[in-house]
C-alpha cells in the first residue's frame, strides 16, 4: 500500500459519548491548532459524511459563508467575462 502524502494524516478512531460528544486527539489538535474555546464548525453531507472546520478559518476563507447562515441567501457566483456586458 503507497504511502499517504505528507499532508494527510490519519489520527486515529474515537468513540461518540452518550452525550454526542467526542475527543479529539491531542495531535490533531495541535496541527490544527485549535485551542481551548475555539470554535469548530460541523458540516455535513449525507454521501461523503462529516467535517470539522475552524469557525475562524472559514471566515478568513468565505467571509460570506456566515451571512448566508445568518439567513441571507447564498452568494451568486460570479458571471464568467465572456457573459459580462
Amino acid at each position: 500500500m503507497p504511502n499517504p502524502p505528507d499532508s494527510k494524516r490519519f489520527y486515529g478512531a474515537i468513540t461518540v459519548s452518550d452525550r454526542g460528544q467526542v475527543v479529539i486527539p491531542a495531535e490533531a489538535r495541535r496541527d490544527f491548532n485549535i485551542q481551548v474555546g475555539d470554535k469548530l464548525l460541523v458540516l455535513g453531507d449525507l454521501e461523503q459524511g462529516l467535517a470539522l472546520i475552524k469557525a475562524s478559518a472559514l471566515l478568513e476563507r468565505s467571509p460570506e459563508f456566515f451571512q448566508f447562515l445568518l439567513g441571507g441567501r447564498p452568494p451568486e457566483p460570479p458571471t464568467p467575462p465572456s457573459e459580462q456586458e
